[in-house]
């Protein structure tokens, strides 16, 4: 069972009915000094030595709610995970380290990167991630020394979390980092198919899972959810890469326009020539397209200028 997670199986007692017996060996001992007569000097030293020993039961009385756990650590031996919930009583010599195994949130702030073609962008994500195993969480990484107060991790839960999200904080750069790579900021740089960092969703998001649970594996750590909530370019080519989306929108747009036109044109003879309204010569067709075009694909309509009262246009 060395190097994995098992369930504790030590004696555990009840910890109300605990209670109540510690309360009255407390009771009983502290009548022994009462019993000088029958027990003589003994009485005091029964007395003394029961009140000492339930001193040292009641650490053993320990609480534990819904997504808690316990490691049980006895002389530096890993004797198993307690699980189970509500008030009970374990060997007080033995070590308890509590653990939070609820989901827990975490904002990974936006980091310069390198996208596929070599693009410097910024990028951030939030991912929600919760312990699966507290052996390798407790004893397969080194908590007490990236704990910001080590000389807490031993007794403090916050503080043993707090190295966790640490932990969970600086392979999430990592993995967030080798995911970038892999992808293209849009599709300047590739095919209208290629899957890059804006299109890609969902399946960007899987990728990112899947990196960064292959890191923690080992810290015995698991990610629910992770979604890339920030990406940009970087300062130094933003504006650049501005200009360069707003002259390809630019450009779809006299597309689109100069295709609608085309398309009213053949519309415009062909009706003329169904309706037999008026026949034209190649010459004129010609030209009429032109005329057309001109009319259609022009970058601005006429506005109307208003001189001394006189609509003109």
């Amino acid at each position: 069972m060395e190097g994995r997670e098992f369930e504790f199986k030590g004696m555990v007692v009840n910890g109300f009915l605990m209670i109540f017996i510690i309360l009255l060996l407390t009771v009983l001992f502290v009548l022994s000094f009462f019993m000088k007569e029958e027990l003589g000097v003994s009485a005091y030293v029964i007395g003394i030595v029961g009140i000492v020993f339930t001193f040292f039961l009641w650490p053993g009385i320990i609480q534990l709610e819904p997504n808690e756990a316990r490691a049980m650590v006895f002389f530096g031996t890993y004797k198993g995970t307690f699980r189970r919930t509500g008030l009970f009583w374990i060997n007080p010599f033995m070590t308890a380290k509590k653990l939070s195994l609820r989901a827990r949130n975490l904002n990974v702030d936006p980091i310069k990167v390198n996208d596929k073609v070599g693009n410097p962008i910024l990028i951030g994500l939030v991912l929600v991630w919760k312990l699966k195993d507290t052996y390798k969480a407790l004893f397969e990484i080194d908590s007490q020394t990236m704990a910001s107060k080590p000389n807490e991790v031993g007794t403090s839960l916050a503080g043993r979390m707090k190295a966790f999200e640490d932990f969970v904080r600086v392979q999430s750069d990592a993995a967030l980092r080798q995911v970038a790579g892999l992808y293209a900021y849009d599709n300047n740089e590739g095919g209208e198919e290629e899957l890059t960092l804006r299109n890609g969703g969902d399946e960007v998001n899987d990728q990112l899972v899947q990196k960064l649970n292959e890191r923690l594996a080992m810290a015995g750590m698991e990610v629910v959810e992770a979604r890339i909530n920030y990406l940009a370019y970087a300062p130094e080519i933003a504006a650049v890469m501005l200009r360069r989306q707003q002259a390809s929108a630019i450009i779809s747009a006299r597309e689109k326009i100069v295709e609608g036109a085309v398309s009213m044109v053949k519309m415009a003879l062909d009706r003329l020539d169904s309706d037999d309204i008026v026949e034209l010569d190649e010459e004129k067709k010609a030209a009429m397209v032109s005329n057309l075009l001109v009319v259609l694909c022009a970058d601005e309509p006429a506005q109307p200028v208003i001189n001394s009262g006189t609509l003109n246009h």
